[in-house]
């Protein structure tokens, strides 16, 4: 589903009179359907910069980032358009990352509910069959029905985190990129969401994630990748 072929990423700090930051080097691994592949590694190693890369929210200094879309179609992301980027992220790739963007002053219901939305030209009958589905997921991840019409940005941490969830595995997808969903989450909340994602795997979909809390990572993963392994090494610059 996924595959990268010695992907490296260096950073222009053009407010530092150009200095470079090289933070991943080789980078080669694949993501399979049916599996959930762990980054492990202490924090600063450049996990959340490889899911971003993955995502194209960061574009790759070298290497080759190829993506099996839903289409059956791969898709070279180092090359692709932004129009390619953006149906990419609605019928291929989802992305929890470990924050919450939404339009303000749009209720909790509608930011979940939107992702079901897009493109569909029936807009009455699939708002209405959206903000069902995405009552279910408020309910599961136990998002108090008195907060579904305030907009999220008023939420908490954690319910902000539930939110983000929400939205962004509401639609089922082939590919999931998950950067500490768990985080701010309390135990139950924690539970529901290894739930979630081991449905996903079960229905075929490719996971990858970052998860600190090392008791879910081992509760999801299939398969562990040390990210440290591809971290750049002052000694490969000579």
């Amino acid at each position: 589903m996924l595959q990268m072929k010695q992907v490296s990423k260096r950073f222009t700090l053009h407010h530092q009179h150009g200095t470079e930051l090289n933070v991943l080097q080789n980078v080669t691994l694949t993501l399979s359907a049916g599996e959930c592949l762990v980054l492990d590694g202490p924090s600063g190693m450049g996990k959340s910069t490889l899911l971003k890369l993955a995502y194209a929210n960061y574009s790759a200094t070298s290497g080759l980032i190829e993506v099996s879309q839903a289409n059956n179609q791969l898709l070279e992301l180092t090359r692709a358009t932004p129009r390619e980027l953006i149906q990419m992220r609605r019928e291929t790739m989802g992305y929890v990352s470990q924050f919450l963007r939404v339009i303000p002053r749009v209720s909790a219901l509608d930011v979940v509910a939107e992702p079901l939305i897009e493109e569909v030209t029936d807009q009455l009958h699939a708002i209405d069959d959206a903000r069902e589905k995405a009552r279910t997921w408020l309910t599961r991840l136990r998002i108090p029905e008195r907060l579904w019409g305030l907009p999220p940005a008023t939420f908490s941490g954690g319910e902000q985190q539930r939110i983000n969830i929400a939205r962004n595995l509401i639609k089922p997808r082939p590919i999931l990129l998950l950067d500490e969903p768990t985080a701010s989450l309390d135990a139950a909340n924690t539970k529901t969401v290894i739930d979630i994602i081991q449905e996903a795997v079960s229905r075929g979909a490719a996971v990858m994630g970052i998860f600190h809390d090392t008791q879910v990572g081992q509760a999801v993963a299939t398969r562990h990748i040390d990210v440290a392994q591809f971290r750049f090494a002052a000694k490969d610059a000579a």
